[in-house]
């Protein structure tokens, strides 16, 4: 056997995270570090100065003109709907291929989440489906723009205005995007962000911001996050304690003047792979992501199809050689057991169906390499390749060409 440091011994290639939150801290330690000190110099953690600039400049970059931070993505979304006055009795139309928080923030406030399928090709609402599913019952439309890609928000937008009823962008996943040259957050009557660590603008915890140009819905925002104060204990209304912290607002302040270039990074990592599965002879067995020819997509997520079947195979081979993947989701929300109530049949949803069984997640992280990039595909084309060959050993093309 080859001692450890015999440099004619193989060694085996560096793994590849799914998302390394590591490597963008350390291009940015510094500037971080500077701000929280300044927060603990003056003491103010809750609200106050940091927040209302983090507002501001969170409005400035979105094109709103109000913008009120709170303790999530998830209470974003609760204190909209409670801002709007959606409760009992309300439908809400929108999405069973999303993260739970969606859909569980509508049951939360008492309304009824009612589901409608989704663009095969987007993994956004499909628009048509919204339409015919409108009736007396429905007091909104909560659109998500999934993976980091804007829903259809024109049509959208019209059928809210024709049904007078208002329009709930959920972009948790999609700060930055952008539908027709004008941003996520301003495309309805709200927007919802999350500020989860993972998301392309994160916090160092959990962490939301609202987004309208609405002037009285931001009043009550204001004081629904607050307990329904307006000011001297006088609560007008009863809301709850969703603040967001002055650690996160300075941390998220810091990162903020750099997330158009990290955003830039995502958008160049996709074209790159696209060029790398076309070498590799891969566009016969996936389906990478599409961006709209209208659209800005930020790439929370780089989310391909992989077909044939074959997914939950070529998940655990990329797993056992190093490379990151993810699934994001394998149970629609209409699936979930919490949501049996509503009574839809399991075929409600078959291009959510499809969804949940063909995605896969690929690492998208705006400090990867050219080589981690390379060595992703060139593992995706192995192991299509190796699962292809374990599914029909007597046939089919395995060849691909070099990176």
């Amino acid at each position: 056997m080859p001692a450890f440091n015999d440099p004619t011994h193989p060694t085996a290639p560096e793994p590849v995270p799914f998302i390394d939150l590591v490597a963008q801290h350390q291009t940015i330690k510094e500037e971080v570090r500077a701000a929280v000190d300044q927060v603990f110099e003056t003491q103010h953690f809750v609200l106050g100065e940091e927040v209302d600039q983090l507002e501001a400049e969170i409005a400035d970059y979105c094109d709103a003109r109000h913008a009120i931070g709170c303790a999530s993505g998830t209470d974003a979304l609760v204190l909209s709907l409670l801002a709007l006055g959606i409760g009992p009795g309300d439908d809400v139309i929108t999405s069973p291929f999303t993260f739970f928080a969606t859909a569980g923030a509508i049951h939360r406030v008492g309304a009824r989440p009612k589901f409608v399928d989704i663009d095969p090709v987007t993994y956004n609402l499909d628009p048509q489906q919204v339409e015919d599913a409108i009736d007396e019952n429905t007091k909104a439309i909560m659109p998500v723009h999934i993976f980091g890609q804007c829903a259809d928000m024109e049509t959208l937008w019209r059928l809210s205005v024709r049904n007078n009823i208002p329009l709930i962008e959920d972009a948790c996943q999609a700060i930055g995007a952008e539908y027709r040259g004008r941003r996520a957050g301003v495309l309805g009557t709200v927007g919802c962000f999350s500020f989860f660590p993972t998301k392309n603008l994160g916090g160092a915890g959990d962490g939301g911001i609202i987004t309208t140009d609405d002037a009285e819905i931001a009043a009550r925002l204001k004081r629904l996050r607050v307990h329904g104060d307006v000011g001297g204990y006088n609560h007008v209304e009863v809301g709850f304690n969703s603040r967001l912290d002055a650690l996160q607002a300075a941390i998220l302040r810091v990162k903020l003047r750099h997330l158009e270039k990290w955003s830039e990074a995502r958008r160049q990592n996709a074209r790159r792979y696209s060029e790398l599965f076309r070498g590799l002879n891969l566009l016969s067995s996936i389906d990478p992501p599409v961006t709209a020819a209208d659209q800005r997509h930020v790439f929370n997520q780089y989310t391909l199809r992989i077909r044939g079947g074959m997914r939950e195979s070529v998940m655990q081979y990329m797993r056992s050689e190093g490379v990151g993947c993810a699934v994001y989701y394998p149970i629609p929300l209409h699936l979930q057991k919490c949501f049996e109530y509503l009574g839809y049949s399991a075929e409600a949803f078959p291009e959510s169906n499809r969804a949940a069984d063909e995605v896969l997640s690929l690492p998208i992280f705006s400090e990867l390499t050219d080589e981690q990039l390379v060595r992703v595909a060139t593992v995706l084309s192995d192991a299509v390749s190796s699962v292809t060959a374990l599914q029909f050993p007597s046939g089919g093309n395995t060849e691909r060409k070099a990176a």
